[in-house]
């Protein structure tokens, strides 16, 4: 028996082989196929992880993302001149004020909830209600308006809308406040003898004249918008954005507007057609990113792709036409059209005192069950009021 002269070295070289072995049969190198590929050896470092471009799985991106428009940087004064420029600023923010909501010939009801405000409601029996309801993000961004020709035999008139603001409530706010009017400036200016008059081409005018004074207003944020105006039995409902009009007719629901959202079609062409890109950000369609609807008032640093101009749908009242829920994407986000129309319907149609605040009310609190945590705003109307 031959026994070794250096057991020291004889173990060591033992231990190398087992240890060699053991990497052996540890090391797995993927198929470049594989839907995992690491190249070899696999060692775990921030920039190991990598797909190769000769990898089958990469493939060269389809499009240059165009970055977002810089913004304007912020002015800075000395500290000297600090306290003369607060003064010379504060006075005009101070006696701001603003034209009336609509113009004289309708009755209006709409209020500026404040920071205390969970809830707003309004209504006006028989004819319609309103519930605003504050979400659980930050201040109140909804407004509204609900205008109604005073008459008591037959309404001839109203104009109502719902403005779902973002970034703030400064744009939605200054779109109940003058909308309604600039659609009637419209109208009248075209009665006066222009040819090809159209009420969906003074509501164009009118929405488009909002925007563009509140661009010059300087202020930041948009508003998604959803309008109905009723004029001599016509119904004109006109939406930009993601605000909803849904209508009932004989208990079945029928949407009269198209959320305006970058992964819709036709919004995806016309934003890339303008030299813009949509991207998905957490499973959202954005604009540039940042913004998930494509058309509405404000929005000054993505005007070149947020458009103000609306959709519009003219349709006749007719007695099968049983009322209308203008509403904000808080409520449509967590139900149905069709489930809309069902719990509003048991408390407008066929009961000798309709309820519709109750039915606004109780579709919030089907929105808030189901996890809403946005705001919420709603207003229903009673179109057998308006049926000529």
């Amino acid at each position: 028996m031959q026994v070794s002269k250096n057991p020291t070295k004889q173990t060591n070289r033992e231990k190398k082989k087992l240890t060699e072995d053991y990497t052996m049969s540890r090391s797995v190198i993927m198929a470049p196929e594989s839907p995992v590929y690491f190249t070899s050896p696999l060692v775990f470092s921030p920039t190991s992880v990598k797909t190769p471009p000769s990898s089958p799985r990469w493939t060269p991106p389809k499009k240059i993302m165009i970055a977002c428009p810089p913004r304007k940087p912020k002015e800075t004064t000395s500290s000297s001149d600090s306290n003369t420029a607060l003064k010379r600023k504060r006075p005009p923010m101070l006696d701001l004020k603003l034209p009336p909501a609509v113009a004289p010939w309708c009755s209006t009801t709409a209020k500026t909830p404040g920071k205390a405000d969970e809830v707003i409601e309004a209504e006006e029996d028989g004819v319609y209600s309103v519930y605003c309801k504050r979400g659980r993000r930050g201040p109140m961004e909804d407004r509204y308006v609900a205008a109604v020709d005073p008459g008591e035999r037959v309404r001839k008139k109203a104009f109502f809308g719902v403005f779902d603001g973002h970034g703030g409530s400064k744009a939605a706010e200054f779109a109940a406040m003058n909308l309604g009017n600039n659609i009637e400036a419209a109208m009248e200016a075209a009665r006066s003898g222009k040819e090809g008059y159209s009420v969906e081409r003074a509501i164009r005018d009118g929405y488009i004249k909002t925007d563009e004074d509140f661009l010059k207003e300087g202020s930041r944020g948009g508003a998604c918008c959803v309008t109905a105006l009723i004029l001599e039995g016509e119904l004109a409902v006109s939406n930009a954005g993601d605000c909803r009009a849904v209508i009932s007719r004989g208990g079945v629901a029928e949407a009269l507007t198209t959320d305006h959202i970058p992964s819709q079609a036709k919004e995806f062409k016309r934003i890339e057609a303008s030299g813009g890109y949509v991207d998905c950000c957490n499973g959202v369609w954005r604009i540039q990113g940042t913004l998930a609807v494509s058309r509405g008032i404000g929005d000054r640093y993505l005007k070149e792709w947020v458009i103000a101009e609306p959709e519009t749908i003219t349709l006749r009242i007719k007695p099968e036409f049983e009322f209308l829920i203008l509403a904000s994407d808080g409520l449509w986000d967590k139900v149905t059209n069709q489930e809309a129309v069902d719990v509003v319907r048991p408390y407008c149609v066929g009961v000798e005192n309709p309820k519709t605040l109750s039915a606004c009310k109780k579709l919030a609190e089907l929105s808030c069950k189901r996890g809403c945590l946005d705001d919420i705003s709603l207003i229903i109307i009673q179109l057998q009021q308006f049926v000529p």
